[in-house]
């Protein structure tokens, strides 16, 4: 042995070292990652883990099957309990997490307790309805269930059926029989359907349902309704009308987001067609408006959004350009109900999808795309270029993501270092299983995108990783691909997302280092996943195999990867450390804390272990700081302070003695936001919520009281206006200073002392925006009521040519044109000239239009819907010199410039002016002989000259445009100008605007052209007017005589107001012969314009100024009248005159001396059948009364000057406290409410008016409650038969001396257009006659004097039923395939305010149209949707009857009113 040689030995020692591996436990050795392949028929529909479990459930829509596997994924096997073709719908429970269940076509469903190992059936009274979520689920009592069952009756017609919709509830998981809860229904929720809605009753149900039928079964959106129920409308079941009383109807959407109720009405205040408002309760109970700052971009349906959202904070995007989809996200206040703007311009897909979406586990974090190019886009159809932001405070601030590295360090290059940043495809456009970003591994966040100046398509970009939740970014990988967390983001696997693949990559050290595994076959990736909290080594990948490579068992794969054979060893506590979820500078802290976890270091080699653990979230409380306040109840912010809303409510026993030497415990104005965890007692920290002492003064009075509030200002007012729909008030000074009031003049602080302020200009179209004028280029601005001001540079100087500056477009609230002047330094500058700019960004950047302009406006108006990028210019012809000295010389011409001013063309050569109002644009032209005509356009591209009686024609006339509430013009021509005997004659035109008649002679001007002449507020038809009785002597002596006439047909006929038989005092008048009436003053002697006989919101109410006799008196020896009937009976109800304004709706008057100083004003809550004074201390002369702009407020503001000083003051009332009774309105019991129905066609002659007869809900005379919010239904109509007054004279006719239509002289009638009659499935035509209907009538059959000889429509009327039967049945199978398509087109996927959840959406598959066929019956609704709405145009025999009556159900079920809300939670099967 000793001679062994050395080789020997190398080799025994070998063979030994062999032999110990062999003997070592297999236990220990490191293998390749594990990988299983299973193939299957169909990709699922659904694919879900049950929670913190291994099980996993496959569900095959196409074959209608389900599979388990136990093992994550590795095998599968499929539920035998459930016969194949069965499984239509799979639901998990989301609260439960052993529970799911599967739904059929029929009443026999599947239901599983013990994560789909077994499955027990159970019955339904119905088949399901055919909404993606039919099982609603309550959060902390698992065995509550709802069930939304259809159900559907024969209407004897061939196949028709009328459906409807019942929820049943069941309370032990349909272990019992399930009871009928309510029918029938749309949608219903249980109260706590998160588990973050804790303080509602735990039994309070919520339902859509319906009060009415229409008479073919069919349900209208109009008649559904929230109800809401303790005991599953066994015995409570109770209403909510939101305080809107009979308007709280139209309820179109039901959903529950974290803390949050939100519902979506129809607004049926307003005659706009799709125009909603959102409510929204924390409590289930308690319901409050949410209001949005966006001006006048209206909330319609298909426009909301609700995104993620936190317990603090509600979360909603709203679509605000209406030819692309692109919106602006809005942030709320803790209780959801007031909005902020968050982003403008935000991204979203057609189906609603916004890209936004939040940080798992990382409060405040939150990706967003924005639109860079969004007025392109909307406006030229250009492509979007998409940016990506980040917020790490809940939205309130958003920066770029910064320019990434790659894996070596190095920052990737592009071409702008300005812009380059990180861009990343999102939410609209999702390529994986579950969420797009992030997992709950804390920090980590992947997505693929590109860097530089926008976002490009997603095979041309790369894959990126942050391990600081967004805060840094590193391309892990070119091109993009799928991605998932697993191991608590110990490892993450990533796989091409661009071709077919056979192989993944992963990380063990955040993405360093990646490393192949090889998958044995090649398929396309169809999606990535593990379990729901990521904290297992198992990941599951479905992909698709290439057509030859097909098996036996199907086509697409489900790959199996498990990564724990690499035996990475468990980390140890030495492998972790503390991260903090916020590390960017100033954002550290959300809700008063900080947030951090333990989270595995990067560089250590080991997995984390502890499977279906989640990750623990610590906190970390930080000091009080300004952002952790919030205004209290009863404040509002002001210029970032919270200030009171009015006077402060307080306990009883409290200011008992004399209030004026009293103080009392208030609130400070702030409280800490609910939920917020800061510490006051830290170093620094700030304590804003304190109870502070206030002066009883100031405190609210006891009910039945009034109070005031008194405020002096240091120089006169100049002009005042209010936000409407606000409290909020602002007034110029002479001494060039704007103060702001936040609540209606309760107190007043003064708007940035350092500027000169010239003027104020308020939004004509959004209600929350203002802008006021300085003596240099800065322009203030508001877009919250005054809440804050911001400022922007004009473009040019402020224009010395009495020219308005700022022009205002009506649906898109950011553009501005600006029109300024140029070189106009000194009076003489050769060059001035008047120029004019626009913006699409408020003021942000400006573009010039044009210059030596008269003025340059919009095209569109609010009623006028025009090309909405037409700007029309009153250009001159001569573009030099100095603008001051152009004359008749240099002609002003007027000209369209379509696409922003780009492409101009000359509409007129000589205009004298534009005015635009209602539907109209109306152009003075002046002809060659200096002849004035007026061109009137409905489109703004045709014009027709406007004819007048021979006597009225406007060549050496001046004339005044008053208004066109019901599609005519009435028009004021001037007929005498001499000084002190102005007058003229009210013209009013057809509904076109080019023909006018005389409808009133003699009406009182003054020497400013302006008129005595106002429609009632609120009401068509009633208008009043002065006419000048002797206007011949007139001429000559200089002095006017002047009565009042009024008009309840709308001009066709005017008469003398019937005066009252007795004074306020209850004498009779000394003038009581048949000449006498009352006579009041008009427009012509008002001080403020806006101080109107009537309003809309106190129907049938009229307020005046003047005297019984036979001519108005001068105004200080006229009284006070009052009339309830809409002016056809008054009664005086004070002695002298008196300013006057509406409150509440009518249900408070206030009037005040206005002929000298008073120390008082006198109200009534009756309509003046009792007064009573109420005193406000010094005697003020009282310049101005006003209420907010809709009249619906208790609180008044009077201003005017003290007998005193002669300081100018602000005095506040508030009646508020007169009553704490709500008025009451009940439809179905209107003999116990609060109001009466009223019709003006009760007193007129004519008992129908355009073709109708109109009735309005007002509240009773003698009712002691206010109306506040709570508004019954505006009107109810009933249209009339057609008489003669319904009609007008066709184009080119006029009424003859026997009132008859007649062609006129050498002109040429329109020719009858069959094509147009027949279009839309009329059996008949006519042709035409010398008549045509009013547009605005709307009455029905009677007297048609528009047809002419009748004829049949040709074509498809006529054919058989046999015809149609082959029409319609044989192609049925390709309208079913069809009908998917429109399915996913049309928005009838349910909803578009989707409501976020935690579940992963399911799989879209290139086999997802046949899959979605076979799973849920749609194509149902695609005959119901599709085929009719084409077949119904053409009115086939016998069917139309039959598709109406199936579309009654299918009507409320995908009603393009139900789209207004889109919830994830149901994006079903």
């Amino acid at each position: 042995m000793a001679g062994r040689s050395p080789l020997r030995a190398c080799v025994a020692l070998l063979g030994a070292c062999f032999l110990l591996l062999l003997l070592l436990p297999t236990g220990a050795r490191a293998a390749d990652p594990e990988v299983v392949a299973k193939y299957f028929p169909n990709l699922p529909a659904r694919l879900f883990y049950f929670e913190d479990s291994t099980s996993v459930l496959w569900h095959d829509t196409v074959n209608g099957a389900m599979y388990l596997s136990e093992d994550e994924g590795k095998s599968w096997a499929r539920s035998e309990d459930i016969p194949e073709g069965e499984a239509m719908m799979l639901i998990e429970h989301p609260f439960d997490t052993k529970v799911a269940f599967v739904l059929s076509r029929h009443t026999t469903h599947y239901r599983t307790i013990n994560r789909g190992k077994t499955w027990q059936t159970f019955e339904t009274p119905l088949e399901p309805a055919l909404t993606s979520n039919p099982l609603s689920f309550h959060a902390t009592q698992p065995g509550y269930v709802l069930f939304q069952g259809t159900r559907c009756e024969n209407t004897g017609i061939f196949w028709g059926k009328e459906c409807h919709d019942e929820t049943y509830y069941s309370l032990e998981a349909f272990a019992d029989e399930p009871k009928i809860m309510l029918s029938p229904t749309s949608r219903c929720v249980f109260a706590r359907s998160t588990k973050d809605f804790k303080d509602a009753p735990e039994k309070l149900v919520l339902c859509v349902a319906f009060d009415s039928e229409s008479l073919d079964g069919a349900h209208s959106v109009l008649s559904s309704r929230l109800y809401t129920s303790e005991d599953f409308f066994e015995t409570d079941g109770k209403f909510v009308n939101f305080g809107r009383g009979k308007q709280g109807r139209g309820v179109v959407a039901l959903g529950v987001v974290s803390k949050f109720i939100v519902v979506a009405l129809k607004d049926l205040t307003k005659d706009v067609d799709g125009e909603m408002v959102l409510y929204v309760t924390v409590d289930g109970q308690n319901w409050a408006h949410a209001k949005f700052p966006h001006g006048a971009q209206r909330l319609l349906e298909n426009a909301y959004t609700v995104v993620e959202s936190t317990t603090h904070s509600l979360a909603v995007d709203v679509l605000t350009h209406t030819r692309s989809t692109v919106g602006t996200l809005f942030v709320s206040n803790s209780n959801g109900t007031f909005f902020v703007q968050s982003l403008k311009d935000t991204n979203r897909n057609m189906d609603g999808f916004v890209d936004f979406e939040e940080i798992v586990g990382v409060e405040g974090v939150g990706l967003a795309n924005y639109v860079s190019n969004a007025e392109e886009v909307d406006g030229r159809g250009l492509e979007k270029k998409l940016r990506t932001v980040i917020t790490f405070d809940d939205g309130s601030s958003w920066t770029n993501l910064t320019t990434p590295t790659d894996l070596r360090g190095n920052t990737i290059s592009c071409g702008n270092a300005e812009t380059c940043n990180l861009h990343l495809h999102s939410v609209s456009t999702p390529h994986n299983l579950g969420r797009i970003f992030s997992s709950p591994a804390p920090g980590f966040v992947m997505g693929v995108g590109s860097a530089g100046d926008f976002l490009l398509g997603y095979e041309q970009c790369d894959t990126f990783l942050s391990s600081d939740a967004g805060l840094s970014w590193t391309r892990v990988a070119e091109n993009a691909h799928m991605y998932e967390f697993g191991g608590q983001g110990s490892i993450i696997v990533i796989v091409d997302d661009e071709d077919y693949t056979d192989f993944v990559q992963y990380s063990y050290d955040s993405g360093n280092t990646w490393h192949d595994l090889k998958l044995g076959l090649s398929i396309r990736a169809r999606g990535l996943t593990t379990v729901p909290d990521s904290t297992s080594q198992k990941f599951l990948l479905l992909g698709t195999l290439r057509r030859g490579d097909q098996t036996e068992d199907g086509r697409h794969a489900a790959v199996f990867l498990d990564f724990a054979p690499l035996q990475k060893r468990q980390c140890e506590d030495s492998d972790f450390e503390r991260w903090y979820a916020r590390t960017a500078q100033g954002h550290e802290c959300v809700m008063g804390h900080k947030q951090y976890y333990r989270r595995r270091k990067a560089d250590a080699d080991c997995y984390v272990g502890h499977k279906f653990e989640d990750p623990v979230e610590f906190e970390e409380n930080c000091a009080c700081t300004d952002h952790d306040y919030e205004c209290d109840y009863n404040f509002v912010r002001m210029c970032g302070e919270c200030v009171a809303a009015g006077p402060e409510p307080i306990p009883a026993g409290v200011c008992t003695g004399n209030r004026n030497d009293e103080t009392y415990k208030g609130s400070s104005g702030y409280r800490l936001i609910p939920g917020n965890t800061c510490d006051k007692t830290l170093p620094n920290a700030i304590v804003k919520d304190a109870k502070v002492d206030r002066d009883c003064s100031n405190a609210a009075v006891p009910e039945g009281e009034g109070s005031h509030q008194t405020f002096t200002f240091q120089s006169p007012i100049m002009q005042h206006f209010y936000f409407r729909g606000s409290q909020t008030v602002l007034v110029q000074l002479h001494d060039h200073t704007v103060w702001q009031s936040p609540n209606e003049g309760y107190t007043w602080s003064q708007l940035r002392p350092d500027l000169r302020m010239l003027a104020i200009y308020m939004h004509n179209y959004a209600d929350d925006r203002a802008y006021i004028i300085t003596d240099s280029r800065t322009v203030l601005y508001t877009t919250s009521t005054g809440k804050d001001w911001y400022d922007f540079e004009a473009p040019s100087d402020v224009n010395t040519f009495r020219i308005s500056l700022l022009q205002f477009h009506p649906s898109r609230t950011d553009w501005l044109i600006w029109t300024g002047q140029q070189d106009c330094q000194s009076p003489g500058s050769p060059n001035c000239r008047v120029t004019a700019h626009y913006s699409q960004d408020n003021g942000r950047r400006w573009y010039n239009v044009e210059e030596y302009v008269k003025q340059c406006t919009w095209g569109r108006d609010k009623n006028l819907k025009i090309d909405e990028r037409l700007i029309v210019c009153e250009s001159f012809g001569i573009k030099s010199g100095s603008q001051r000295q152009f004359g008749f010389e240099n002609p002003l011409q007027l000209v369209a410039g379509r696409e922003l001013y780009t492409q101009k063309t000359k509409l007129f050569d000589n205009v004298v002016g534009l005015a635009k109002f209602s539907e109209y644009m109306i152009v003075a032209e002046l002809g060659n002989q200096n002849t004035l005509d007026l061109q009137v356009s409905l489109d703004g591209k045709t014009f027709a000259t406007g004819l007048f009686p021979a006597e009225y024609r406007l060549d050496n006339h001046a004339y005044t445009i008053l208004e066109s509430s019901t599609d005519s013009v009435f028009l004021h021509v001037t007929m005498s100008q001499q000084w002190g005997a102005e007058y003229g004659s009210i013209l009013k035109s057809n509904s076109n605007g080019t023909y006018y008649g005389v409808s009133l002679d003699f009406a009182n001007r003054n020497d400013l052209g302006y008129v005595d002449f106002e429609k009632n507020q609120g009401l068509d038809g009633i208008a009043v007017a002065n006419v000048v009785t002797n206007p011949d002597e007139a001429i000559l002596t200089g002095s006017k005589y002047v009565q009042t006439r009024i008009t309840h047909n709308d001009g066709g006929s005017w008469k003398p107001i019937s005066p009252p038989s007795r004074d306020s005092l209850g004498q009779p008048y000394e003038c009581n012969s048949v000449r006498c009436s009352l006579n009041i003053h008009g427009y012509t002697e008002r001080r403020d314009a806006r101080a109107t006989y009537s309003s809309p919101a106190a129907t049938g109410l009229m307020m005046a100024v003047g005297n019984v006799g036979e001519s108005l008196a001068s105004y200080t020896d006229s009284d006070t009248f009052l009339s309830r009937d809409a002016g056809f009976t008054w009664e005086e109800v004070h002695k002298d005159a008196h300013l006057w304004e509406f409150g509440d709706s009518g249900s408070v008057l206030v009037i005040v001396n206005d002929e000298e100083p008073t120390d008082h004003v006198l109200f009534t809550t009756d309509e003046g059948l009792s007064w009573k004074e109420y005193y406000i201390g010094d005697r003020v002369r009282i310049m101005t009364l006003v209420n907010a702009p809709s009249d619906t407020s208790r609180k008044f503001l009077m201003f005017g000057t003290t007998q005193r000083d002669g300081s100018t003051v602000a005095i506040h009332l508030d009646f508020s406290q007169l009553t704490k009774r709500q008025c009451k309105f009940d439809i179905d019991d209107p003999n116990n409410d609060d109001f009466e129905l009223w019709s003006p066609s009760e007193e007129r002659e004519e008992q129908c008016l355009f073709g109708r007869q109109v009735a309005y809900y007002r509240r009773l005379r003698d009712k002691s409650c206010y109306i506040a919010d709570m508004k019954p239904p505006g009107k109810l109509v009933r249209n009339c038969i057609c008489k003669r007054s319904d009609f007008e004279c066709e184009f080119n006719h006029r009424v003859n001396d026997n009132g008859d239509c007649v062609l006129v002289e050498g002109a040429t009638p329109l020719q009858s257009n069959m094509e147009d009659q027949c279009s839309n499935g009329e059996e008949f035509w006519y042709e035409r006659t010398a008549y045509r209907k009013i547009p605005y009538s709307t009455c029905e059959d009677g007297e048609r004097l528009d047809q002419g000889k009748r004829h049949e429509c040709p074509g498809l009327r006529g054919k058989s039923v046999f015809f149609w039967l082959s029409v319609i049945v044989l192609p049925a199978g390709l309208v079913s395939l069809l009908a998917y398509w429109f399915y996913k087109k049309s928005g009838h996927m349910k909803g578009t305010i989707r409501l976020p959840d935690n579940t992963r959406p399911s799989l879209n598959t290139d086999a997802g149209l046949v899959e979605t066929i076979a799973s849920v019956p749609w194509y149902l609704l695609g005959l119901a949707t599709v085929a009719v709405s084409a077949i119904s145009r053409i009115k086939i025999p016998f069917v139309g009857q039959l598709f109406k009556s199936r579309r009654g159900y299918r009507t409320v079920a995908v009603d393009e009113d139900a789209q207004v809300l889109r919830f994830e939670d149901e994006e079903g099967a």
